[in-house]
């Protein structure tokens, strides 16, 4: 008698002639196999579930001048694009150390590289904040020639609704970057009060609607993302016109999810704590290039590298961001919000 778990398991059906929900995506979800059917979704412009595409690549490598024989820093791994072309840049001689906080990711993200010829020689994988970039660097042997961080949320993070991270998809209102520690986002609801919700919002994602969607949400037993999705709307309902409801209540659904996201990881504080150590940890002439996806972090990084540089600590900073091409915007709307920022250790 066959065991059933034996039995291979059939794929996903799914209704119509496409694939709607992450877990139907198999073909997505099985590049090895299906790499033609990845090549069709990037063409039109969307990114293939449970994969990411790294923003401003070219503009970074040029920014961090990668070089062989350097010693750098990923200090936001993420599905690995960023890292592996640098990594082709600093070989021979070379090493790179790419550091994450998600440990469901951070495994898929190694073995692909590794995969790609990058072994503990040139590349030193290692789960951790990058709040704790001080640790790093004895195992580094000192500072560094450059360091990278991409502060946006993966592709991967926010396609699985598993993981909470989405408006778009039912399921747990999570929101962890590393769901082992801390509290999820449906635990930090329970815990504000009004105010406290509506000035997280004001304060972490500029929402106009800051105090109505407060009102809706404050004291409702939300535990899901569908849930939580719902009251948003409604409370917007009576404010909008009817007309343009639906499509000016998304604005404020991704807002809301990233405040959310933001507090539950105290991405701020941790950033905060990032900028602190950098000028420390860059060799003289090192180069740090921090890509960021909303105005908070932007404006952190932007101060503390103005006053890095009235410090002498840096030599040079970005006289503006630099913002992805018209061409990249187009062809990955995920990026239209990015700012990149740079500085050169003096």
């Amino acid at each position: 008698m066959t065991d059933d778990a034996s039995r291979p398991r059939r794929r996903a059906r799914y209704r119509g002639t496409h694939p709607r929900q992450f877990q139907e995506k198999y073909k997505e979800l099985d590049p090895a196999r299906h790499a033609a059917e990845l090549d069709k979704v990037r063409e039109r412009g969307h990114t293939p579930a449970g994969t990411h595409r790294p923003i401003c690549v070219a503009e970074i490598l040029e920014v961090l001048d990668p070089r062989p024989g350097e010693v750098g820093l990923d200090a936001t791994l993420g599905y690995g694009g960023h890292a592996q072309e640098l990594l082709s840049r600093l070989v021979p001689g070379g090493r790179l150390f790419g550091i994450d906080v998600d440990p469901l990711e951070l495994p898929r993200t190694e073995a692909r590289l590794r995969a790609l010829g990058f072994q503990e020689d040139v590349l030193v994988v290692r789960r951790m904040n990058f709040a704790g970039l001080p640790g790093l660097l004895a195992e580094a042997g000192g500072p560094l020639d450059f360091i990278l961080a991409d502060l946006g949320v993966s592709s991967m993070q926010i396609d699985n609704p598993a993981r909470g991270f989405t408006y778009k998809a039912d399921g747990p209102l999570d929101l962890r970057l590393n769901p082992n520690r801390g509290r999820p986002a449906s635990a930090l609801l329970r815990s504000l009060g009004r105010e406290e919700l509506a000035d997280l919002l004001a304060d972490l994602a500029d929402e106009p609607h800051a105090q109505a969607i407060a009102r809706a949400v404050h004291g409702q037993p939300v535990t899901t993302t569908r849930q939580l999705a719902a009251l948003v709307r409604e409370a917007l309902k009576p404010l909008l016109d009817p007309e343009t409801w639906r499509s000016e209540a998304r604005g404020s659904l991704q807002r809301t999810f990233q405040a959310l996201r933001i507090a539950v990881n105290d991405e701020l504080g941790v950033l905060d704590q990032f900028l602190a150590h950098l000028p420390a940890a860059l060799k003289p002439g090192g180069r740090v290039a921090i890509l960021s996806f909303h105005s908070g972090e932007d404006r952190r990084v932007k101060k503390g590298f103005q006053a890095g540089l009235r410090d002498g600590l840096y030599r040079s900073i970005a006289p503006d961001p630099i913002r992805p091409s018209p061409e990249e915007r187009r062809a990955n709307p995920r990026s239209s919000s990015a700012k990149l920022r740079w500085a050169v250790k003096a």
